[in-house]
């Protein structure tokens, strides 16, 4: 692919800080959109070495531009209905053009800030792209406001603009919330959870699909997208029978993801992808993470108090059990367990440490888990295997005194031979 010739190789970070400047000044010269520089370690020989986190890998970072701003005025305010049925204010704006699109709403974030912020209708404020992307209010410029005119403050809903619910406040928290389970725009969010790329990775669900699938009662869960027919998509509008069987063939292909896409998918509250790679190497199946105590899911690496009991509730929860066996009657994948007999390192649990000298990480980690195995970051009780390399670090020593079973990079690749 096409590499832009505007890189340079940096000493030091005063010569990195000089480069952002440069191009924090001259992104309008270029013909595409930036919103900052990538920084990488210029030896790939230490990319191995620094290693990666769930989502980026550590020998590159993204050093961002200050976002740009622009004033506009406040035409009125609605309030939205996410996912989680928070309840989100978001100021309709008169349009203005910010890194490289017209806005016209902005986030509000929260009830409390929108009132900590007193913003009013006809208010003139600033308006800025959080991280380039989503637009939100930053600012009121209050000494614009007419002294002799009184702008009008939104009235705060107590029933859910979506389904009329009364809205609910958490304790302990400033949102207000929709608690019915049902609401047609938690539904809506749920799905596209379901069907994002950090989830199961449907292509073709977008928003626009969901929300006529949702409005025309053709799904009321995620479990319901996999009794889909052609007809059923093709009756949307803007789609026609190939762009029907091309979803059709998208979400029959969804149920064959790796199980921390799925776990990733459900919206459990506090589990992201990170977490749920962890659930997915200790459990190893939906079944096992259902029969969990709260006590259990404390254990977990990086699972604490308020995380294992969020999994605890779902999972317990009435309605989520109903839509884990309606995917699960539809053929979705709910184990990383491969069928097809035994293998080397079946049901077995496997951390590396230390630098292996014919291997990647990442490419261990893949051989282990064709073998078989759970492959874990960090060692605890429940490890079976622990492979050491050169320089082994606290891994092996916390493995010396569990007991667990210690072996080399050769010996490693025997096993997962059968030898």
């Amino acid at each position: 692919f096409k590499v832009s010739n505007d890189w340079r190789v940096a000493v030091g970070v005063d010569e990195v800080i000089d480069y952002h400047h440069k191009w924090e000044e001259r992104r309008h010269d270029l013909e595409y959109n930036i919103d900052g520089i990538v920084v990488k370690v210029n030896d790939m020989r230490l990319w191995d070495r620094l290693g990666r986190t769930a989502k980026a890998p550590r020998y590159a970072i993204a050093f961002k531009f200050v976002a740009e701003q622009a004033t506009t005025t406040v035409e009125s305010i609605d309030f939205s209905v996410g996912r989680t049925g928070v309840i989100t204010p978001v100021a309709n704006l008169a349009p203005v053009h910010i890194s490289g699109t017209m806005v016209s709403r902005a986030s509000l974030h929260n009830i409390e800030e929108l009132e900590r912020k007193d913003v009013r209708i006809g208010d003139r404020v600033i308006v800025q792209k959080a991280g380039e992307i989503i637009p939100e209010v930053v600012e009121v410029l209050y000494h614009l406001r007419d002294r002799d005119k009184e702008l009008k403050r939104p009235i705060i809903p107590d029933m859910c603009p979506v389904c009329n619910t009364p809205l609910v406040k958490r304790e302990g928290y400033v949102a207000l919330r929709c608690p019915n389970p049902t609401c047609p725009a938690k539904v809506k969010g749920e799905i596209e959870l379901y069907g994002s790329r950090m989830g199961m990775d449907i292509e073709g669900l977008g928003s626009v699909v969901v929300s006529q699938l949702v409005d025309k009662g053709l799904v009321e869960d995620v479990g319901d997208l996999y009794k889909l027919t052609v007809d059923d998509i093709a009756g949307l509008e803007r789609m026609g029978e190939k762009s029907a069987n091309n979803l059709i063939d998208a979400i029959e292909k969804s149920k064959n993801r790796p199980l921390f896409r799925l776990l990733t998918s459900l919206g459990i509250d506090y589990v992201g992808e990170t977490t749920a790679q962890v659930l997915a190497t200790e459990f190893g199946s939906v079944d096992r993470l259902m029969s969990a105590t709260i006590e259990e899911l404390e254990k977990v690496d990086g699972v604490g108090e308020k995380v294992a009991k969020a999994i605890y509730d779902y999972f317990h929860n009435e309605r989520n059990i109903r839509i884990i066996d309606k995917l699960k009657q539809a053929g979705v994948k709910m184990s990383d367990e491969v069928e097809g007999g035994e293998r080397p390192l079946s049901g077995k649990k496997v951390v590396f440490t230390g630098s292996l000298s014919s291997l990647t990480r990442e490419e261990a980690k893949e051989i282990a888990q064709k073998a078989g195995a759970r492959v874990a970051s960090s060692v605890s009780s429940s490890t079976d295997i622990l492979v050491v390399g050169e320089n082994p670090g606290s891994k092996y020593d916390k493995a010396r005194e569990l007991g667990i079973e210690i072996i080399s990079e050769d010996e490693f690749l025997a096993l997962v031979r059968g030898e």
